[in-house]
């Protein structure tokens, strides 16, 4: 099976977080066999956690343009994202990316677990 790029990305990644992106990939040294993957996983305080990091594309992988990164995504992952935005939040309080998911029906205090 061949992926297909498509153009319209189902999440949104806002400015801060496509800057810090583009650092950690500069620092890790990533060429562009690498892509950003979002995605779900099980677990978590309340049933599902996110996933964001780069990765080498699977085979399974549906590919988004967005800005200059290729955001790579499991086709069954999309009911879950389809809407969301990655943030990036620097406070004296939390650091790090937040997900703004309109699917999520309840999240927790972390951030990062969400019920669908």
């Amino acid at each position: 099976m061949t992926n297909t790029t498509l153009t319209q990305s189902p999440i949104k990644i806002t400015q801060s977080a496509l800057k810090q992106l583009r650092s950690i990939k500069k620092d890790q040294n990533l060429d562009d066999t690498h892509g950003l993957r979002v995605g779900v996983k099980g677990g978590g305080c309340s049933g599902f956690t996110y996933v964001l990091g780069f990765d080498k594309i699977k085979e399974t992988d549906e590919i988004y343009e967005l800005e200059e990164f290729k955001v790579l995504m499991e086709k069954a992952h999309g009911i879950y994202l389809m809407g969301m935005e990655v943030d990036w939040v620097e406070g004296l309080n939390n650091r790090g990316f937040i997900f703004n998911n309109p699917n999520a029906s309840e999240t927790c205090g972390c951030g990062t677990s969400f019920s669908a």
